[in-house]
């Protein structure tokens, strides 16, 4: 059984305002040509299908797409939800779409019932646990502690459970929404931890096959048999050295027999860069990078006028600015107001607090203008006064 291991979609999601739907929607024609191209068996996404409990419309065209053409491949589909969808909106008609092919899993309840498929070396039960929220769980499964780790032991309880009740040479594939320990989580990734605890060991998943896990955005191989695809395109700058795409693995008939990771189609690379503003927008070295999603800290000891308009006169798609002096960043100081000190001289502090050099004439010009703006006039008489 070919098996296309993918997670965390994210249908929805921008980056840096920029919108991502139509990548996400490239993302789905790579994943259908896969499909076809390497004689995929089955599709498992391990969580995270939306961004948000209560996703934009198009987020929901998009997937409703996916999932239609999904269906119509030769390719059967298990389906999980993660910490960011909504349990009972992306379940809604789950037992009707079954018949599909397409089988969503999004209650805890059914961990040990699997959905079970052949291939020509016999039965593949296949597990969708949803992700586990303990509070949630913890007086309905009668949980002995409040951690991600006391969850998954009693779901995967219950499916080695329905597994030893099967016949013997029964494989098994997990998909689990969690952070699972020896992985390395990114700056776009939602907190799950409950009071602190959100690790799970590898132990949980000893003696399945395959375990397929979501959450994480980076690819990771944790043993042989344990794996996060990753996402399918980046979220934050902190995955800018991210490999994006999904795990081809294949069963055979004592289990799994190989992995191996498709590349992602990359809409727009990613760049960080770092220096002076002069430097960035003369070093030639950089050109390379004129076509990506840029992410500068600059380390001009004085700010630059313009930062932003002026890199983008290089970088026309740089996306976040921020600003580290070579010589560290300066403490704002905070002034207790003096008597009698205008509120012009205020604003002509703070301007060379933030920027490191005083306001010129035309802006203390300017900023008096605003202070007096923003003054009631003094010469008129206040209503009520005697």
């Amino acid at each position: 059984m070919r098996i296309l291991h993918t997670s965390d979609w994210h249908l929805g999601r921008s980056f840096h305002r920029e919108g991502m739907l139509g990548h996400q929607a490239a993302y789905v024609d790579h994943l259908l040509d896969v499909v076809a191209e390497e004689n995929v068996d089955l599709v498992v996404v391990a969580g995270d299908i939306y961004d948000r409990a209560l996703p934009p419309v198009d987020a929901v065209q998009l997937a409703d797409e996916t999932f239609a053409r999904l269906a119509a491949s030769r390719a059967q589909v298990v389906v999980t939800s993660g910490n960011h969808d909504s349990v009972r909106r992306l379940g809604f008609g789950s037992r009707l779409i079954d018949a599909a092919g397409v089988f969503i899993r999004t209650d805890p309840a059914t961990v040990g019932t699997p959905v079970l498929l052949d291939d020509a070396h016999g039965p593949v039960a296949v597990y969708g646990l949803p992700y586990l929220d303990p509070d949630a769980l913890r007086d309905g499964w009668a949980l002995p502690g409040r951690s991600h780790e006391v969850a998954l032991t009693e779901a995967m309880r219950r499916v080695r459970a329905d597994l030893d009740g099967r016949a013997g040479g029964t494989r098994s594939v997990v998909l689990a929404h969690a952070f699972v320990a020896g992985a390395q989580p990114s700056d776009s990734e939602r907190d799950i931890s409950v009071g602190g605890v959100s690790l799970v060991p590898t132990t949980v998943f000893d003696g399945v096959d395959y375990a397929a896990l979501g959450h994480l955005h980076g690819q990771h191989t944790l043993t042989d048999t344990i794996r996060y695809s990753g996402s399918p395109l980046a979220y934050s700058f902190s995955e800018a050295g991210h490999r994006k795409g999904s795990w081809l693995v294949e069963l055979g008939a004592g289990g799994l027999t190989g992995a191996e990771f498709v590349d992602a189609p990359v809409p727009r690379p990613l760049a960080r860069l770092r220096g002076e503003l002069d430097t960035l927008l003369s070093d030639p070295a950089l050109a390379r990078h004129e076509g990506a999603w840029v992410q500068a800290t600059l380390t001009d000891d004085v700010r630059p006028e313009q930062p932003m308009e002026r890199l983008r006169s290089r970088f026309p798609h740089a996306l976040q600015l921020s600003f580290e002096p070579a010589g560290g960043v300066r403490p704002t100081p905070v002034h207790t107001p003096e008597p009698g000190r205008s509120d012009h001289q205020i604003a002509l502090d703070f301007v060379e607090a933030m920027r490191g050099r005083a306001a010129d004439a035309d802006e203390s010009a300017l900023l008096q203008l605003a202070s007096e703006a923003c003054c009631g006039d003094r010469d008129l008489d206040v209503i009520g006064a005697s």
